[in-house]
Formats: C-alpha cells, sequence, structure tokens
C-alpha cells in the first residue's frame, strides 16, 4: 500500500494540471495512492458548498493533499475554500518557493527565495460588518501566538535549508500596536537563532527592494495580507503564477497547491501549464520525506523546459498539457 494523498482537483483548467501532475508522479514511481475528493464548483452542484464537510475530515485523516485551482466568488456568495481550509485545518504557513526555472523567461536569473505568510489571521481573519449605511469595517487580528510560531517556523526553516537571513515585513511604523507585536514576537525569536541574520522592513520598502535587487533577501515572513501580495510579486520576478509553488502546512497537516487562479477562459482547451501544480507535488514530496523523488521530478522538470525547449502556451511554447506531460515523463529517464 502507497502513501495516501488526498487529491482535490478543483475546477476550470484543475482537472487537466491535477491529471498530469498525477500522471509525472506515478510514472516516477513515488509509491502515493491518491484519495480524490471534490471542491469548488463540481461541489457546489453536488453538495451545494464548495468544500463539503467531508473533504476537511479526510485532509484531516490523511494529514496530506494535493489542490489544484479552485474559483472563488468575488464580492459574494461563498467564502473561500482556500481561506475555509486553511482555518479549518490550522495551516498556520504559508509556504511559497520562489526560484528561477532554467529556459523559463523573466527578468531576472538566479532568484532564490522564501516567503513564509501567517495564514490564519490577519485581515483574512474575514471579521467585517457595516457600521453605519455606506460605512463599512473589517478588523486587523493579529496574535502572539500566531506571530511567534510564524517567526519560528521562519528561522527553523532556515536553519533546515541552510539559509543564511530571515526578514521581518511589517507596517509597524503605522500600524503600531498589530505591526508592532509581530515585529515584537519576530525578534524575540530571532534571538534564539544567533546564526541567523534578522532583518527588517517596512513592506512598501520591501517591495521596492524586491523588483530593485532580489538577490538580497533568502527567507521572508509577514502576516497574511502582506504575505499575500507580496508572494504574487515575487512569482512575477521568475515567470509568473503559472510556475509558482505554494504549500499550505500546520503542525501535523500539509496541502499543496497551484496558487493561480482557475482560469475557466482556457479550461478544457488542452494547453493549461502543469508546473505550478507540479513544483507544488514536489514540496509535498520533500514533505513526505521523499527527498530522492523531489530531486527526480524536478530535474525532469528543468530538462524537458531547458534542454528540450518544450512548453506550453503561457511561457512561449507550442505544447499541450499532455504534450508537455509527456516529455517530463521522458525525461525522468534522462536526468
Amino acid at each position: 500500500m502507497g502513501i495516501e494523498v488526498v487529491l482535490i482537483k478543483g475546477d476550470g483548467v484543475g482537472p487537466e494540471v491535477s491529471k498530469s501532475v498525477v500522471d509525472i508522479l506515478d510514472a516516477a514511481e513515488c509509491g502515493i495512492e491518491w484519495i480524490e475528493v471534490e471542491a469548488g464548483l463540481p461541489a457546489i452542484e453536488r453538495y451545494g458548498t464548495p468544500l463539503p464537510e467531508n473533504v476537511i475530515d479526510i485532509v484531516k485523516d490523511k494529514g496530506v493533499a494535493l489542490k489544484g485551482p479552485v474559483t472563488t466568488p468575488v464580492g459574494k456568495g461563498f467564502r473561500s475554500v482556500n481561506v475555509t481550509l486553511r482555518q479549518s485545518l490550522d495551516l498556520y504557513v504559508n509556504l511559497r518557493p520562489v526560484r528561477s526555472l532554467p529556459g523559463v523567461a523573466s527578468r531576472y536569473k538566479d532568484v532564490d527565495l522564501v516567503i513564509v505568510r501567517e495564514n490564519t489571521e490577519g485581515l483574512y481573519k474575514g471579521i467585517e460588518y457595516e457600521v453605519v449605511d455606506g460605512v463599512v469595517e473589517s478588523i486587523k487580528v493579529i496574535t502572539r501566538t500566531a506571530s511567534l510560531r510564524i517567526a519560528k517556523f521562519a528561522f527553523e526553516y532556515a536553519v533546515r535549508k541552510g539559509r543564511k537571513k530571515v526578514t521581518a515585513a511589517h507596517k509597524a511604523n503605522i500600524m503600531k500596536m498589530v505591526d508592532g507585536l509581530f515585529l515584537q514576537c519576530f525578534r524575540e525569536v530571532a534571538e534564539k537563532y544567533p546564526d541567523i541574520e534578522a532583518d527588517e522592513k517596512i513592506i512598501d520598502n520591501l517591495c521596492m527592494q524586491l523588483v530593485l535587487n532580489p538577490d538580497k533577501f533568502d527567507v521572508l515572513v509577514m502576516e497574511n495580507f502582506y504575505g499575500d501580495v507580496v508572494s504574487d510579486l515575487a512569482a512575477g520576478l521568475v515567470g509568473g503564477l503559472g510556475v509558482a509553488p505554494g504549500a499550505n502546512i500546520g503542525d501535523k497537516i500539509g496541502v499543496f497547491e497551484a496558487v493561480h487562479g482557475s482560469a475557466p477562459d482556457i479550461a478544457g482547451k488542452g494547453i493549461a501549464n502543469p508546473i505550478a501544480l507540479l513544483q507544488s507535488a514536489i514540496l509535498m514530496l520533500e514533505y513526505l520525506s521523499l527527498d530522492e523523488k523531489a530531486e527526480l521530478v524536478y530535474k525532469a522538470l528543468c530538462y524537458t523546459l531547458e534542454c528540450k525547449g518544450i512548453k506550453t502556451p503561457d511561457l512561449g511554447g507550442t505544447a499541450t498539457t499532455e504534450e508537455f506531460t509527456k516529455a517530463v515523463i521522458d525525461s525522468l529517464e534522462k536526468v
């Protein structure tokens, strides 16, 4: 019996990129037994909700899931599946490695940084209400407990991966209490890791510095909203969301997901780029301590892009999703 992993294909291009990744991991003989469940638009049609309770239960039971993109209604309707999963399962870390891929055109070369985003509170706690007609208020929640544990994860990750610096992003010059508490907790944790350089940047300056000099950064840690914005900005440094992996991690559960949207405009056309979900699956393999398999799949991906030059249309190529998948599978024997 293999390692049981919950598979949430999602909607839009989700089923297409999920099939691609499953085929590649199966070809790499990763020993995974896939347990498929529904979320997103298909779940709404069948169950009346985008995230049935049984999905949360089975992910909690198995401890690891791979999730394709899921449509989130804008401004109304159901709550985000992503946010609900993170908060229901206490997946307090959103891990977003940002690394240049060979053969993928971007403005920079050799970008290699990691964003650690607090995943459960801040403005995304979802506490909103109408004060009076025409005036609404959203409350930003920052707690000492969440701030300490996300800072600890960032420093522990730096130690585990041999990284040298952790930078905290904040706006404590303006939001002196909420961001001040986050920064205070960061400083407390930093004192316990004297071999790791601790750095602080005001969030707007950080964004400018990332665009000017991304090579100056290593591990970045920040609260929820900042992390959402900065991680997408950083993805733009290496080719966009189509190549960027993501992971949501708690103490006992990991959900690995493509961070791009469901792209309904190209769904069913067979041209979706599976790299973001594949890179997320590589993170999942590392999480499962299948490091050799993770390295094999990553090398096959790089070989396909750089040596074969096979890419989907969004990256300037002509390959279909199926052709790209086959190329990566064939590359497994060449790396």
